[in-house]
């Protein structure tokens, strides 16, 4: 038996722009309306897969570690903890989880890891009872970032994922811990080592953890990037081979950031332009 779900974390907000790229406001304004700061909504979802005897969790969120300056910058909404919250709801706290997989250590997809701000005092691991999986340029470059990149780690969180003893570093397209049902696709357009973990299904479908290559479904259209991204035209590759391996596969791919849709199939038109088809709002359940 394996359940996948989708689980909501803490939301943010940022700038249109930066998230669009090259995107002129006249055209990703009429995705997402921007405020009066400019922002758009932006989720920072979770996909949670329950088997028989284990609880995988692929990615954390921004979380609440922020200090309330911090957190206004950076447009998280709520100062509790979400996605713990979303967890309880599945009848499930951090302690049942077995792995958490990290597609990198931005700190809106690995912020989640640390505990909620509390005033004087340091925040805690999560998680507890669980291995942390990230990949090895994904590691290198969170604990040796880039001056242009610097901002997006946690050092703190280096320093408690080493300390753990619970740090699995990957390098290949398989894990031992995991088992064949799952596979590992890297890309280095948004950040070197960007992983993208591979899940089949029953039936002969396959869900794919799209991460930051593909952050919603209006960047599926390959000439749509984000201003964080680290190299343009590689993205644009990258992107391109993995939504024809999507294809495929007849795989969906989930999306972390879109505020609207969770996970969708992907199509290729006779003029090369990729859309998402059969779109999945929150919350879903598959098996």
């Amino acid at each position: 038996m394996r359940m996948l779900t989708s689980i909501i974390g803490n939301s943010q907000k940022l700038d249109g722009g930066a998230m669009f790229g090259h995107v002129p406001k006249s055209l990703w304004g009429k995705w997402f309306p921007a405020d009066i700061k400019n922002r758009i909504p932006l989720a920072c979802r979770a996909l949670l897969i329950q088997e028989k005897d284990r609880n995988i969790l692929l990615e954390t969120g921004v979380g609440a570690f922020f200090d309330p300056s911090l957190r206004d910058r950076y447009g998280v909404e709520e100062d509790n903890h979400v996605l713990l919250d979303s967890l309880k709801k599945c009848g499930l706290s951090d302690s049942d989880i077995h792995v958490v997989i990290l597609s990198h250590l931005h700190f809106d997809h690995a912020g989640g890891l640390l505990s909620a701000w509390k005033k004087d005092k340091k925040p805690d691991l999560l998680f507890p009872n669980a291995n942390y999986l990230v990949s090895k340029n994904a590691w290198e470059r969170a604990c040796h970032p880039h001056l242009r990149d610097k901002a997006s780690f946690i050092p703190q969180l280096n320093d408690l994922l080493h300390q753990s003893g619970r740090l699995v570093v990957i390098e290949g397209e398989k894990c031992d811990l995991l088992g064949d049902d799952y596979q590992f696709m890297f890309t280095n357009g948004h950040t070197p080592g960007l992983m993208h973990t591979v899940i089949d299904m029953p039936e002969g479908e396959a869900v794919i953890f799209a991460s930051d290559l593909i952050p919603g479904a209006h960047w599926i259209h390959l000439p749509v990037g984000m201003g964080y991204d680290r190299l343009a035209e590689v993205l644009i590759d990258e992107k391109k081979a993995m939504l024809e391996f999507a294809i495929m596969k007849n795989a969906r791919l989930f999306f972390t950031h879109d505020p609207y849709i969770a996970m969708s199939k992907v199509q290729c038109d006779d003029a090369g332009k990729y859309t998402s088809v059969r779109e999945e709002k929150d919350f879903f359940r598959i098996r």
